[in-house]
């Protein structure tokens, strides 16, 4: 039986010796992002994704080797457990086939079978079983027994049916082959509840889909409906296959064929067998699309996080709104709020004017370069008064911000701390002017759940989704770095080897003690121990430190390996180090690293890492779009070409912002002129691109956009 660290290396297509790393790292309590970035000779520079499913995997695995263990042991002490059982538990490959094996020693509740094993009917229903030509009923005479409540032969017939039903319903090959019979021939069938009511869920009013063929889309969809009571849906399959197959299983090759077990066979099938796979289908099923939701909101999350930041201006967030007017904050360029405002643009063209005359007044006052806009309720005013707006100002520019979460956050304790002189609404114009200048930063301080770039993730095993969330906030936040002087609790508690504790105890310590000076420092912050330095020390960037080693994403047990490569390749003191990754080619990757006494793939890291000291992979993205104009769903016409930025990608497609406050749909059909299993094949949030736009519904606000159909430069 091969090892779990054989089945990984199977799985992943890695060799042995580096998934045995891994999970000897895991057990020490290494982080993911630290085994990413900082132990890559032991595991041959796996990414974040994949180290993140060895783990998943390899939890997977010690479960189900815990529970084949449990499982042996329980029927151990039944004395039942045999060689062929014990080989059998030991080669169920998921935790659904130990299961089966262990159904018929389980302890049960009380059953029709066990009552008649109660009476005595088991060697009774062991004869008829046989299937040896005897009459079952000659059979069944002799176990009539009025004090046991056995009055008949009928009685004693019907005893011994139950518990030939209930033993095969308890075979897990019957199982097992029904399941595979199921995914192979069997449908998802769908009707309406009540068929005279309207609802979303109209479309699968009268549905049925091989099961072979479902998309999680559809099985998410019919699950809403079915916990809303809307939809009744079921699992099918062709004629009287399912009976037929328990039947096989059930009756011997003999000259007759007995028809009581024949009938004890389809009892089995209809009352205790299908009801209970068919659930499991659907479970099953559920996990399936589940876990897909998962990843693909996990997919979109990074991009989204990942968005370059538009740093360094002096940026207004406007948090439009009608009723409670439009929330107003201006920003500094390390996101210091300057002021704040309330306006008016939606209640009359008079009140409008005094709006942009109060805003023209903080514009001039702070020289504002950007204005972010929430893209809730009241945005599409809000948006043409700033386009009135910036015909004073022709140097500044805005962009339609993504709000999802802005009033979770608004009104958290977390929000309350950091801004405890504002009311929740003017806080959440603080968070959309800062999400344009530092998405990353701002975002980590929202349950990403509440971001919105997934489907159905409030349907979804809420533990599953926070920790694939939580991992990619983790990874991104770890793959850019945080200045240790300047970033908030929120952003440092996501810093591999940090937890609430240590981060809110590090800007305790920077606001006693001033700016840290160096990542040695560190070290005096209460609870963050030799462990958790280790872990965090290379994502943690100390700008004010003298070391300029500090600055960078060279892990502090690296130093002496950095100095080294520095003194190799003859660098001076104050040149430029642009090109130290090219000089290290040409020097020699294997001799270079052989004398700085570090793994090759660590020394390619030191030299770009030096090349671009305190470097942000995100400014290496696409810029963002940044509008002076305004465009109306009016305006659009069928043909028009576009450019626009995607929003979400989901299964059936990806929804496009085309700068008119109704995102557009791109039909996953419309993608390109191939056929895509996800439209996360070739695209993700945040990319830029063209398309044409096929229709326009503005009573239903609905957008139809090709990519395809673009025309050629």
């Amino acid at each position: 039986m091969p090892t779990i660290a054989e089945l990984l290396s199977q799985e992943l297509g890695q060799k042995l010796e580096y998934i045995e790393n891994v999970i000897a790292l895991i057990d020490e309590g290494n982080t993911i992002p630290f085994i990413a970035r900082y132990r890559k000779e032991m595991h041959g520079a796996m990414d974040d994704t994949v180290l993140r499913t060895l783990e998943t995997r390899l939890q997977y695995l010690r479960n189900l080797q815990q529970r084949r263990d449990e499982v042996k042991n329980a029927i151990e002490n039944q004395g039942k457990l045999t060689e062929e059982l014990s080989a059998a538990i030991d080669a169920a490959v998921t935790l659904a086939e130990v299961e089966d094996l262990y159904r018929p020693y389980k302890q049960k509740r009380r059953t029709r079978a066990s009552v008649a094993r109660e009476k005595g009917l088991e060697p009774l229903a062991a004869a008829i079983f046989a299937q040896d030509g005897s009459d079952p009923a000659e059979l069944a005479a002799a176990y009539i027994d009025p004090e046991k409540g056995v009055e008949t032969v009928e009685d004693a017939l019907q005893g011994a049916s139950d518990i030939i039903a209930e033993d095969l319903s308890d075979n897990a090959d019957i199982r097992k082959a029904l399941r595979e019979l199921l995914n192979r021939k069997g449908s998802l069938t769908c009707h309406a509840a009540d068929p005279e009511v309207d609802s979303v869920y109209r479309l699968y009013y009268e549905f049925s889909q091989p099961i072979s063929r479902l998309m999680d889309h559809q099985i998410l969809a019919i699950n809403r409906g079915e916990k809303e009571e809307i939809l009744k849906p079921a699992i099918t399959l062709p004629g009287n296959e399912g009976a037929a197959l328990v039947c096989r299983f059930a009756l011997k090759p003999t000259m007759f064929v007995s028809q009581f077990v024949r009938a004890a066979a389809e009892d089995a099938f209809e009352r205790l067998i299908f009801p209970s796979v068919q659930r499991e289908i659907r479970s099953e099923l559920s996990d399936r699309a589940y876990g897909g939701a998962i990843h693909n909101f996990a997919l979109n999350l990074k991009p989204l996080l990942m968005q370059p930041p538009v740093k360094g201006f002096v940026t207004m967030g406007l948090d439009p709104g009608y009723r409670n007017g439009c929330k107003v904050a201006v920003v500094d360029a390390t996101g210091k709020v300057l002021a704040t405002s309330v306006v008016y643009p939606t209640f009359s063209e008079k009140k409008k004017q005094e709006a942009i005359a109060v805003l023209s007044g903080l514009m001039r006052k702070h020289s504002v370069q950007h204005i972010a806009i929430g893209n809730g309720t009241a945005s599409r005013e809000t948006e043409a008064m700033t386009v009135e707006l910036l015909h004073s100002f022709p140097n500044a520019s805005y962009m339609i911000v993504n709000e999802a979460g802005a009033s979770v956050y608004s009104a958290s304790p977390l929000a309350a701390e950091e801004f405890p002189e504002y009311d929740v609404n003017l806080r959440s114009a603080v968070s959309i002017a800062r999400r344009l200048q530092d998405p990353l930063a701002e975002l980590v301080k929202i349950d990403p759940k509440a971001i919105g770039v997934g489907q159905y993730q409030h349907d979804c095993p809420q533990k599953e989704l926070d920790a694939a969330l939580g991992a990619v906030v983790e990874d991104c936040v770890n793959a850019v770095g945080v200045d240790a002087n300047t970033a908030s609790r929120s952003l440092l508690q996501q810093v591999s080897g940090l937890n609430a504790t240590t981060a809110k105890n590090i800007v305790a310590y920077r606001e006693e003690n001033g700016p840290f000076t160096s990542r040695a420092q560190l070290k005096k912050v209460p609870k963050l121990g030799p462990k958790a330095f280790q872990q965090c020390a290379g994502f943690l960037r100390i700008p004010e430190s003298k070391e300029v080693l500090d600055h960078t994403g060279v892990h502090p047990e690296s130093y002496e390996a950095a100095r080294a490569l520095l003194s190799l390749l003859d660098c001076q003191k104050g040149e430029s180090l642009a090109d130290l990754p090219a000089r290290l080619e040409a020097y020699g990757l294997d001799k270079a690293a052989q004398a700085c006494a570090v793994g090759e793939l660590t020394l390619v890291d030191i030299a770009k890492e030096l090349s671009k000291p305190g470097r942000d992979p995100r400014d290496e993205l696409p810029a963002p779009v940044l509008r002076k104009d305004v465009l109306e769903m009016k305006d659009l016409i069928p043909g028009m070409e576009l450019t626009g930025t995607v929003r979400n990608v989901i299964d059936f497609g990806v929804f496009v912002d085309i700068g008119v406050h109704q995102d557009g749909l791109v039909h996953i059909s419309e993608v390109c002129n191939r056929r895509l299993k996800h439209p996360s094949e070739l695209l993700k949030v945040g990319d830029v691109v063209k398309v044409v736009v096929l229709a326009v519904d503005e009573k239903r606000h609905r957008i139809s956009l090709s990519m395809k159909q673009v025309k050629k430069q």
